[in-house]
């Protein structure tokens, strides 16, 4: 965790160790995160009534669809919302009961990460001088880089995910994930359950950039620079490689179009720096308690030791198989993740 946030540190990288990794209570956090990116760039100072609505409209919104939004069993504001998507509130109402209930502890726990703070805060608490909270240059730099529609998509990735962890209510070690080509998308056979989006959920690990090269990518349709879901392990090996799915999201990574295309990375398998770096991705996956976390040690290993080995045995497995030479992108930039 402490690599993923320090290692190479930016602005976009503090965002999502906080939305990724934060302690936080996830629908509180993801609907916060979601509201600051709306409210980013209107006003420096943000009394809670103007707060209150873009928060609470993203957990009444889904509640509709999930109940579940928390790891509590009681919750006022979640009733409070509950009532308002019934009709039984107003607007004027979901607002005093947002800001009297709704932020008692997201504020505080927004930015801590591992029991500490990080470097970048993205607003400063003034709720005891001024009901308010102040935003920071972090927050506006971050909006100015362009990173926003990326962000949100990735924080409703996220949140969909823990939602579906919390609905299948079932041992998650018993999990099998695939990967559906033709939706991009993840999807638990077993009870062909929609996880996500593969782009948005696994972006955020990947800070915006090509697993390869390094080159920014776009997790939107249609771009000229919208990336590809790619198997590290190339798919035509075999469905089992290393002893694991190849299908699995422990292979599944992000790819611009040049280094995913047939006549750059193709079906090759990968060079040794790439399955190091494969590694590292997947163990900011289980370090940020993502809802396949489970799914992930049970396929590769319980130990960081054992995934390893995992990785190695599979690198030796696509080689042995008379597979050609290892593929190493054409250019590499420098160093994203």
């Amino acid at each position: 965790m402490a690599r993923f946030v320090y290692e190479i540190p930016s602005v976009d990288s503090y965002w999502r160790a906080v939305v990724l990794f934060g302690q936080n209570v996830a629908s509180y956090k993801f609907a916060l995160a979601g509201a600051l990116l709306e409210i980013g760039a209107e006003s420096e100072v943000v009394t809670l009534d103007a707060l209150a609505l873009p928060f609470a409209s993203r957990i009444a919104e889904h509640l509709r669809t999930h109940d579940k939004q928390g790891t509590f069993q009681q919750s006022r504001f979640l009733d409070a919302c509950r009532a308002y998507n019934r009709g039984e509130l107003d607007t004027d109402g979901l607002r005093g009961k947002t800001v009297q209930l709704g932020f008692a502890n997201v504020i505080d726990a927004f930015h801590v990460v591992d029991k500490a703070e990080v470097p970048q805060r993205f607003f400063v608490d003034e709720r005891r001088s001024g009901s308010s909270i102040r935003l920071t240059d972090g927050l506006r730099d971050l909006l100015d880089e362009g990173h926003g529609p990326n962000l949100r998509v990735e924080i409703e990735a996220r949140w969909r995910l823990v939602e579906t962890a919390w609905e299948l209510n079932v041992p998650r070690q018993l999990l099998t994930v695939e990967f559906q080509s033709v939706t991009d998308s993840l999807v638990v056979p077993r009870r062909r359950t929609n996880i996500t989006g593969a782009r948005a959920a696994l972006n955020g690990y990947q800070k915006g950039h090509c697993f390869y090269c390094y080159t920014p990518i776009d997790i939107a349709s249609g771009s000229a620079t919208t990336c590809h879901v790619d198997h590290v392990f190339p798919w035509a090996a075999g469905s089992v490689i290393g002893g694991a799915p190849v299908d699995g999201v422990w292979n599944l990574v992000l790819a611009c179009s040049r280094c995913n295309s047939w006549h750059e990375k193709s079906d090759r398998p990968p060079h040794l720096r790439y399955v190091e770096r494969l590694n590292v991705r997947n163990e900011f996956l289980i370090a940020s308690h993502h809802p396949l976390r489970p799914t992930l040690m049970a396929q590769t290993g319980a130990s960081a030791s054992g995934r390893s080995a995992t990785l190695r045995q599979a690198l030796d497995q696509v080689s042995v198989r008379g597979a050609r030479a290892q593929w190493v992108a054409p250019q590499e930039l420098n160093p994203a993740f």
